[in-house]
């Protein structure tokens, strides 16, 4: 757990703070565990004051502010559910009390009417309270965006980063756009990684996969197809409270962690470099090493603990549909899909073929028969080639890489090998 100061949230010495309802709920049961008022100030970061206040009150009470005279009175609710779900954006409380209620005021007039709530939005933006989660009850998706060299461009990369609440396991991969088919195949690729799947899934309020989600009720309304998503692979959709992503701060902290050590200062010649990159850097760096909160390797916790805890995947197909296209052979023996080029045997070049496309591979057919297969590439204008595709092209594969030798002029391969 993280310890905050009282100072570092913005207490005064002698004054109470208020604290959200999952901190009080903390409060009580570290107080249950016999845990004195002093220790559990110091563990959660808030005045002794403030501990005793809502042990002596067994529970969570809503604020109430000193009433207000004029046309605020009667309306102190409601200045500050609105003040602290706008984040202290007086100037839009305005809007809303002009829009809600009819109420025209100054902006110095709502400034001061909200003053009494400052102290509370520091400390809900600055305290930190993590959950522990037992073994693959949980796992914590987000995104996080960056500008990473690749080739000759530096495109803006979004990150997807899925974190075992339990073992702090991660899994991470590249897209070049947030939508909701990159979520899907994020967690699905998270799903497979892992060997398992976990019995709730807690992500952000992205407009990609929640619709709504009133911050008053905690009423969430998801997207239908990601609700669909859900139930295919039998987790639970969960979403972090509004405008409080740090409820899910596992994940929140492994996207940074992700920038600052797999990323920072590194350049890729292509997509699928900095995919493999990506890959070595789970199993080599992130999986080893030993974690600031549970003090073991993630891999060992994982193995141990969390690996047999995860409802298998039982050979489920992926929940994205498989594509089938048709295509034909090209002269450097690809096949193009979605702007990438996958390599097939050459002899091939010239005939048509079925390609069947997941969110995790392309596989080549040719009368019947699978004569390729690659892994999906999210990049774009990738070669994504198999030495084993130049098979009968004399020297080809001694001399040559895969992506010179593809691309030799046909009239090469019939001096070498008497034609197709």
């Amino acid at each position: 757990m993280e310890t905050r100061h009282s100072a570092e949230l913005g207490e005064v010495p002698g004054a109470e703070a208020m604290v959200e309802p999952e901190a009080v709920a903390v409060m009580l049961r570290l107080h249950g565990l016999g845990w004195g008022s002093k220790r559990i100030a110091r563990e959660l970061g808030c005045s002794r004051v403030t501990v005793k206040r809502y042990l002596r009150q067994g529970g969570w009470e809503p604020y109430r502010s000193r009433p207000h005279t004029g046309q605020l009175k009667g309306l102190e609710d409601w200045l500050r559910r609105s003040f602290l779900q706008h984040r202290g954006n007086a100037d839009v409380l305005r809007q809303e009390l002009l829009r809600e209620h009819g109420i025209r005021l100054s902006i110095r007039t709502v400034q001061r009417a909200v003053s009494g709530f400052r102290s509370e939005l520091s400390a809900l933006a600055r305290a930190t309270v993590r959950f522990e989660t037992p073994p693959g009850k949980q796992l914590q998706v987000d995104f996080g965006e960056t500008r990473v060299p690749v080739g000759e461009e530096r495109p803006k990369v979004f990150l997807f980063v899925a974190t075992l609440g339990y073992s702090r396991r991660p899994y991470v991969a590249a897209f070049l756009h947030e939508r909701q088919v990159s979520w899907i195949a994020g967690i699905e690729g998270a799903f497979r990684h892992f060997g398992g799947v976990p019995e709730e899934v807690l992500l952000d309020n992205a407009r990609a996969l929640v619709q709504h989600h009133d911050s008053r009720t905690r009423l969430v309304t998801f997207n239908p197809k990601f609700l669909a998503f859900a139930r295919h692979w039998g987790f639970r959709p969960r979403a972090c409270a509004p405008y409080r992503a740090r409820t899910k701060g596992k994940d929140e902290a492994g996207v940074g962690y992700v920038k600052r050590n797999a990323i920072a200062g590194r350049t890729f010649v292509s997509w699928h470099a900095l995919e493999s990159h990506l890959a070595q850097w789970q199993r080599e760096i992130a999986d080893e090493r030993i974690h600031g909160t549970t003090g073991e390797r993630p891999i060992e916790r994982f193995l141990r603990d969390e690996a047999a805890a995860l409802r298998p995947l039982n050979e489920r197909p992926s929940f994205v549909s498989v594509r089938e296209l048709s295509r034909r052979v090209q002269s450097d023996a690809c096949v193009e899909i979605d702007t990438n080029a996958y390599s097939v045997p050459w002899r091939l070049i010239g005939e048509q073929v079925r390609v069947e496309v997941t969110a995790d591979h392309v596989r080549v057919f040719h009368a019947a028969k699978e004569i390729a297969r690659h892994p999906y590439s999210l990049g774009r204008r990738q070669r994504i080639l198999d030495r084993q595709h130049l098979t009968g092209i004399v020297g080809a594969a001694s001399r040559l890489s895969p992506e010179r030798a593809l691309l030799r002029p046909l009239s090469e391969y019939a001096l070498t090998g008497g034609g197709l």
